[in-house]
């Protein structure tokens, strides 16, 4: 995955190759080479320390309590439906391992209680989740995998968590993660990714923070989420005073995982980004002199944001799971 190249019939330069690699996976691609059904797993619904709650999919239970778990953090508005969730949860069920999907708060197809939802330096949900994981499948070793924000939040947990971090997962795994946000937030609004990248999020996100409003009347300005059309705009009127940030900018800086790559100590960290995907800059991703030692950086020039189609027509997201799970396995020995 490292020097990983896009099937013939999915490549193309620049941008264009980005945003098709990026676009037809998610859409069209099978989640596995083979022909497979749509894993639905079993939910469990947790209890968060502030009294609302966490679903998490199971789609592939352990086979027995000594099996591997792979604990997978989603996307931005993301699921356990998603392609790469499916494709893991295929990955795993192969292996003979496990894999759940934990739910950021307002994912999983029901609204949450409390007036708190996610961001993208969420650690401490973050940590509390895994701390569940450890009690849930104690004797068992469990690796973790983190996709777009999901990938920024488990680094942001490896930074914050240092050496105590190996007493809940072996190693981290963070794909297609905005490391920088600001430089992503701001690529996402400009052309053709506000177009389609960026209203897809917002189209998403305004109606669950508008049904919030109403329930917690004066969380955060109505007027200013009604009038956001991006996610700098977004996350000022909602993100920012929830979570108690100054402004957007601010929940930007002090929550971009890039920076602190060189202080991460104590769990092995992959971080997987192509150096095409169309809203995480090339020159946003950090060098291999300013992460730790801890940090193995894999950046191809293909495979889009959360891409990385492989095999004949209409292609599959297999090779993401095979080469990402490979590196994971490697820290079970």
């Amino acid at each position: 995955m490292k020097s990983w190249r896009a099937p013939r019939w999915l490549r193309a330069p620049g941008a264009v190759g980005g945003n098709v690699q990026t676009i037809w996976p998610a859409v069209f691609s099978r989640h596995w080479p083979e022909a497979a059904p749509r894993l639905k797993g079993r939910r469990e619904r947790w209890t968060a320390p502030d009294g609302d709650f966490v679903d998490v999919d199971w789609l592939a239970e352990p086979p027995t309590p000594q099996s591997p778990l792979l604990i997978l953090f989603h996307g931005l508005e993301g699921s356990s439906r998603s392609h790469y969730a499916q494709a893991f949860g295929h990955w795993a069920k192969a292996q003979g391992w496990g894999c759940a999907v934990p739910h950021f708060r307002g994912c999983s197809g029901e609204p949450n209680l409390a007036p708190r939802a996610y961001h993208s330096g969420d650690y401490e949900e973050a940590g509390w989740i895994l701390d569940k994981f450890m009690q849930a499948h104690p004797d068992g070793p469990r690796v973790a995998a983190g996709v777009s924000l999901g990938g920024n939040v488990l680094l942001r947990w490896a930074q914050e968590a240092g050496h105590e971090a190996s007493l809940r997962v072996r190693a981290v795994a963070a794909i297609s993660a905005p490391l920088d946000l600001t430089a992503a937030g701001h690529a996402i609004s400009r052309g053709f990714n506000r177009q389609v990248y960026n209203r897809m999020f917002i189209s998403s996100m305004k109606p669950k923070a508008l049904a919030k409003l109403a329930h917690y009347p004066g969380l955060y300005d109505a007027q200013a989420l009604r009038q956001a059309r991006d996610l700098y705009e977004y996350d000022n009127a909602v993100t920012a005073p929830v979570f108690g940030f100054a402004d957007a900018e601010d929940y930007w800086v002090k929550c971009s995982a890039g920076p602190r790559l060189i202080g991460l100590t104590g769990v092995p960290a992959l971080v997987l980004n192509a150096r095409n995907d169309p809203f995480i800059p090339g020159g946003s991703l950090p060098r291999p002199d300013q992460v730790s030692s801890w940090v193995t950086l894999w950046q191809p020039e293909d495979g889009g944001h959360v891409g990385f189609p492989g095999g004949a027509w209409p292609g599959h997201v297999g090779d993401l799971p095979q080469a990402v799970g490979a590196w994971l396995a490697m820290h079970l020995r």
